[in-house]
């Protein structure tokens, strides 16, 4: 008799783990300030995902969206963040990443600067000068978006692509004349004032946002992890928005930034999270058309087949 209860135990055992098999989920994190920063931090995603039967493993920092989703394509993770630039761009590309979070960028925490003793004082300025930008992503949005509005063609305006440590190298050593950049390089070149700003999001008329993405393989297999992790993000996101000053230092510390930049990153970092609806699927493929209309890149990929409302 007990023989057969512990046979029927190890059955209902056995039955259970084929259910619910363990799942890691790997994290590609970036050197940025975003609420997956603030995330590994708090250990937020750990404590949500542990009882699901969820690890978390974390790779990065990152310096920018794309090497991270270079790995998600390799397979070495499966989710991380990004701009909804930068997921117009791995699309073209052919990477089948899923946007699942949204998050409106602010116009303090990105825009293009010059050296402080630059004689430049507008965008039109640049016209014959070197520019360094993100290929494809928010810093060569930035630059050609700031073109248009001040009505100064693409070509007359030398892009140099580099990675945002390069950039900061290049632009301090005068080897470039201005970067289009983001937070938190922004912040960090323009309260050490080595930096000045030509112009901001809001002057370039940006329509920028911060975006989550997960590989269509994972998504496909854990939607529900993936819709556990959009409800941690969205609550450290309204935790950010109601403690300014406390994420900006947490930024401040798990990126290795100088002090002084806390205050700022909170006050330009915190706009509200939230799902992507059929709003903010079009505005994603608005993006799109402008980057086809300006020869950023070769053909419109699908935009409305990538993104999903994981709230739903």
């Amino acid at each position: 008799m007990l023989l057969r209860a512990a046979i029927i135990l190890l059955s209902f055992v056995a039955m259970a783990q084929a259910e619910e098999p363990a799942v890691t989920l790997r994290i590609g994190y970036l050197k940025g300030t975003n609420d997956l920063t603030l995330a590994k931090a708090h250990g937020s995603l750990e404590k949500a995902l542990e009882p699901r039967g969820v690890t978390v493993s974390w790779a990065g920092p990152f310096a920018a969206s794309a090497p991270a989703v270079e790995a998600m394509n390799g397979g070495a993770i499966d989710l991380t963040v990004g701009s909804s630039t930068s997921f117009i761009t791995s699309r073209a590309g052919g990477v089948k990443l899923v946007m699942f979070a949204y998050q409106p960028q602010s116009a303090g925490d990105e825009g293009i600067v010059v050296r402080a003793d630059s004689p430049l004082r507008g965008v039109a300025d640049l016209q014959g000068r070197t520019v360094a930008v993100n290929r494809g992503g928010t810093g060569e949005y930035l630059l050609v978006r700031a073109l248009n509005q001040a009505n100064v063609p693409a070509d007359r305006v030398t892009r140099a692509y580099l990675a945002p440590p390069d950039s900061s190298s290049a632009l301090s050593g005068g080897h470039v004349d201005a970067w289009a950049t983001w937070d938190p390089f922004l912040s960090v070149v323009l309260e050490n004032r080595s930096a000045r700003l030509l112009a901001d999001g809001a002057q370039i008329g940006s329509e920028n946002a911060i975006a989550y993405f997960v590989s269509q393989s994972f998504l496909q297999a854990h939607r529900p992890v993936v819709a556990a992790v959009f409800d941690v993000l969205r609550g450290e996101n309204e935790w950010a928005r109601a403690h300014r000053q406390e994420a900006g230092e947490i930024w401040v510390r798990e990126l290795g930034l100088p002090a002084v930049v806390a205050a700022r990153l909170g006050e330009y970092n915190t706009d509200p999270l939230g799902p992507v609806g059929p709003e903010e699927a079009r505005h994603v493929g608005h993006i799109a058309d402008w980057y086809v209309e300006n020869g950023i890149i070769p053909v419109r990929p699908d935009i409305a087949s990538f993104v999903t409302d994981i709230s739903r």
